[in-house]
């Protein structure tokens, strides 16, 4: 007579438990997949109006753009094997920029533009330029009939325009000093010197980023070049930067140095030439603070050699708060309720600044951790924030 089998004991209450808990989360999970799904879906279709451009390693596809006059939003999809940086060019000026666009990855960019002919950058400094034409608009029509009177304006441009005269008077100084160094010799003198100088130039940074070709000869990094720090063409801050602080040696950096000088002392001239719109003068820092706050204070690739990178934040900090000083009249007179959110918004990203200041300058930005780097990134985007509704207050939006 065959032996009955066991009968099975029931499984413990644990394991019950176990398995509709698992049966719960597979739930909830296919939940949110479909939930991010259809999120995806609505932003694909909320989207549906960017203007794709997508960047090779020698060129931009397509080449030739033409959109509407007004906001316009330009989805750039990086195809080529480093980061790279995308800009809307009128002539010399840059209207807008994204920078470092990491590979494999995109990135949107937004920009208010006027009917006209634009250059735009693909990727590298030396890959041939795309064009991008505007076509008029009822609404750009309308808006250029509706500006509002420039005589307000007359006195803060008018400020404005001595503090870069000023601001370049200290900078040909601090570069003349680093010079008269790296002609001497003297790498201690000139790594002490490289500092109070970038600095200098990063209180210039709003307006000189307007001015491209110079700027990429003052500020560009290696990154922007076919054969990075090898690269003839990289000059500028950087090239000393690499040498002084990477390399450690002076050897053939005097040719450098004095190409920096010729073009700092040509960059004050041409600040001082090129008109400034008043509707430029907040939104030239405000993409400078966006700038610091989503690539630079995150990844401290700017001065990735001498990891100076919050000397030149404090530099950003004090255009700001001058351009701050110079609208707050016409602020009170207008837009009152503006003034405690910025203030506020200078006072948080000012405090933040100065907890890492040591003896006359400021913490290496190495020893800086990623959760006080997400602090400082917080509080420059705050501040742009505040600044960015001065131009819809003052009727300066949309010119």
């Amino acid at each position: 007579m065959p032996t009955p089998a066991p009968t099975q004991a029931p499984p413990p209450r644990a394991l019950r438990w176990a398995v509709a808990g698992s049966v719960i989360v597979m739930i909830a999970a296919g939940g949110l997949f479909y939930y991010a799904s259809k999120m995806a879906a609505a932003k694909r279709q909320a989207n549906h109006d960017e203007v794709l451009v997508t960047i090779h390693p020698h060129r931009c596809e397509p080449g030739a753009l033409t959109v509407p006059a007004g906001r316009a939003s330009f989805r750039i999809v990086n195809r080529s094997d480093r980061a790279v940086e995308w800009e809307i060019l009128d002539g010399v000026l840059v209207v807008e920029e994204r920078e470092n666009i990491a590979p494999g990855l995109s990135q949107v960019i937004n920009a208010d533009l006027l009917p006209g002919d634009y250059a735009i950058t693909c990727g590298l400094l030396s890959n041939p330029r795309g064009t991008l034409h505007v076509t008029p608009t009822a609404a750009s029509d309308a808006a250029a009939k509706a500006k509002p009177s420039m005589v307000a304006f007359v006195g803060p441009l008018s400020e404005f325009r001595v503090y870069l005269s000023n601001q370049g008077t200290t900078l040909i100084k601090a570069v003349t000093a680093l010079n008269q160094a790296i002609e001497a010799g003297d790498l201690s003198q000139a790594q002490t010197l490289y500092i109070p100088a970038r600095a200098a130039y990063q209180r210039l940074a709003p307006a000189a980023q307007r001015l491209a070709e110079l700027d990429n000869g003052i500020n560009a990094r290696a990154d922007y070049f076919e054969k990075r720090e090898q690269d003839p063409a990289f000059t500028g801050f950087h090239r000393l930067e690499y040498a002084l602080f990477q390399q450690r040696n002076l050897d053939g950096l005097a040719p450098v140095a004095q190409r920096l000088l010729t073009d700092v002392t040509t960059l004050k001239q041409q600040l001082l030439a090129q008109s400034l719109p008043p509707e430029q003068l907040v939104s030239t820092v405000v993409r400078n603070l966006n700038s610091l706050a989503d690539v630079r204070a995150g990844s401290g690739e700017e001065e990735r050699y001498s990891h100076s990178d919050l000397n030149g934040f404090v530099g950003n900090f004090d255009a700001a708060r001058k351009v701050v000083e110079l609208l707050r009249p016409l602020l009170t007179k207008s837009a009152a309720d503006l003034l405690p959110n910025i203030d506020s918004a200078l006072v948080a990203f000012e405090s933040e600044l100065n907890g890492f200041k040591v003896n006359d300058g400021y913490a290496s930005y190495d020893s800086v951790s990623a959760g006080q780097r997400t602090q400082i990134a917080d509080k420059a985007k705050a501040l742009a924030a505040a600044l960015d509704a001065i131009d819809p207050a003052l009727g300066l939006s949309g010119l």
